[in-house]
């Protein structure tokens, strides 16, 4: 076993790592572009949810109170005519970008804090191969970093397609923080 201690390194590393790589797969390259659209005459239905001071949250439409509400024909009627959809409020403002990218490192280093918790009581203090190393940590990284974001198709109806590229971005974070906790484990 390997004290999580032992392994601050290797956190601080790849925590590191993955927030300079994913700020390169989303303002480099470009297929995270496709993630977003454009809201139909955008000017005019902005206009009008600005009207209803909508205040910052996370909405579901047609809107239930409970399951049992969801089987009345009246709002039966208002899902078949639509729109369907989940919306975010957010403050209004640009974006706090220093405030975001804090949070995405702090998750980062969570990230790497719970992977080091676990491969520290899998593998024994010393004695692994950099592949043994690896394989546990890029398993339990792609958990944190890849898998989550399936739901949010299944539950939130995210495009699959968005999905599929956030599952990618978490497997290259798996990978490059295998490969530093491979690298950095004590020996």
């Amino acid at each position: 076993m390997a004290p999580i201690l032992s392994l601050w390194l290797p956190i601080v590393v790849s925590a590191v790592f993955v927030f300079l790589v994913s700020a390169v797969l989303h303002m480099v390259l470009t297929y995270h572009r496709a993630d977003y659209r454009a809201l139909p005459r955008e000017s005019e239905t902005l206009a009008d949810l600005r009207r209803h001071a909508i205040p910052p949250g996370y909405y579901v439409f047609p809107h239930c109170e409970s399951p049992k509400e969801m089987g009345q024909p009246e709002v039966q009627e208002k899902f078949r005519q639509g729109p369907v959809g989940i919306l975010t409020v957010r403050p209004s403002g640009p974006p706090a970008m220093g405030k975001e990218l804090g949070l995405w490192f702090g998750y980062c280093l969570l990230t790497a804090i719970f992977v080091a918790y676990l491969a520290g009581h899998a593998l024994a203090d010393g004695g692994e191969s950099y592949l043994e190393v690896f394989r546990v940590v890029g398993t339990a990284a792609f958990l944190g970093y890849g898998l989550g974001n399936v739901a949010n198709s299944i539950w939130k109806g995210e495009p699959w397609g968005n999905s599929l590229r956030a599952t990618f971005d978490g497997l290259i974070y798996a990978l490059l923080t295998a490969g530093v906790f491979g690298w950095l484990w004590p020996r």
